[in-house]
């Protein structure tokens, strides 16, 4: 038995069995909502515990910073890209993995590189009864069972909290260039590239991430028309909120004060955006039965609205 993790299972169970919470860097603490009363406050245990480079594949505890698990892949050549990519939106590097799994969010580059949940091949997560299990397993090919792992990114810690994982790396791309355009359309652009890591637009503005060798960089560059200069990196993204749209419907945005993954359909905006109960009432009674069978007290992390 792992003392550390068992240890961490017993203090999520407490001995008075009220509500708790589960603190990484507050780096994204105001992400679904504040907190209802004053819940008990655990954190996850730290620490990478195993990397493997030539499975191209980490264990690590979930209140590990991530700048830490970047740092130790950086020497292997390799890096976790959709985990790693919050690496530039946060100034003193206390991101923990944990966290960044909870709020599911998967960086810029999600476009070539998949969703942060694709990344998790093994979890273990601590459920509201105290209890440790386990999900998934540290190979590409397991698919037996139901993928809870994945289920908790995103939730919030509403469902359990992460303490430990196993994430999928890849290798560090040889080239990686932004580029810029003040007038091209991002549509288009996506239309022209074969594999961009990422296409971004304000609604006027275009910018393009592209990744790999240096001959396919080249190739890709020169597939796109218009003006484009190459620049140090993406624009500052706007702080209000986020939005998911279907990638189609960004076609549809005016106006100024957003960011827009183009060909993802995330929109990062200036103004604060309000949660939206799902209007499908199938979705909202699956919804209050995975929470009720996961936490049916409401203990885990009480107000928060993944």
């Amino acid at each position: 038995m792992d003392l550390t993790l068992d240890h961490f299972a017993k203090e999520v169970g407490g001995v008075d069995d009220g509500p708790v919470t589960c603190v990484g860097g507050r780096t994204a603490w105001s992400v679904g909502g504040p907190l209802v009363g004053s819940p008990r406050e655990v954190r996850a245990p730290s620490g990478i515990v195993e990397y493997e480079p030539a499975e191209m594949v980490v264990r690590v505890r979930a209140g590990t910073p991530v700048a830490e698990v970047a740092a130790a892949l950086a020497v292997g050549g390799q890096e976790v890209p959709s985990l790693l990519s919050c690496l530039p939106h946060v100034a003193d590097n206390s991101a923990t993995v944990g966290g960044v799994l909870a709020v599911g969010r998967s960086g810029l580059r999600r476009l070539r590189y998949g969703p942060v949940r694709d990344t998790v091949l093994e979890a273990k997560v601590v459920l509201a009864s105290g209890r440790l299990v386990k999900a998934g397993g540290p190979v590409v090919k397991n698919v037996s069972g139901y993928d809870l792992g994945r289920l908790m990114v995103g939730s919030l810690g509403t469902l359990g909290f992460i303490a430990e994982v196993v994430l999928r790396a890849s290798p560090v791309p040889a080239v990686s260039q932004w580029f810029r355009s003040p007038s091209s359309d991002p549509f288009e652009a996506r239309d022209r590239l074969f594999r961009p890591s990422s296409i971004l637009w304000d609604g006027s503005s275009t910018w393009v991430l592209l990744e790999g060798h240096a001959a396919d960089v080249a190739a890709e560059r020169s597939a796109l028309t218009g003006g484009w200069d190459e620049v140090e990196g993406p624009p500052p993204l706007p702080t209000g909120g986020v939005r998911s749209l279907r990638p189609s419907e960004l076609r549809s945005l005016t106006g100024d004060g957003f960011v827009a993954e183009v060909g993802v359909g995330t929109v990062h905006t200036s103004s604060p955006v309000e949660a939206v109960a799902p209007s499908d009432p199938m979705v909202v009674s699956l919804n209050g039965k995975v929470k009720d069978a996961f936490d049916p007290r409401g203990r885990m992390n009480p107000g928060r609205r993944p």
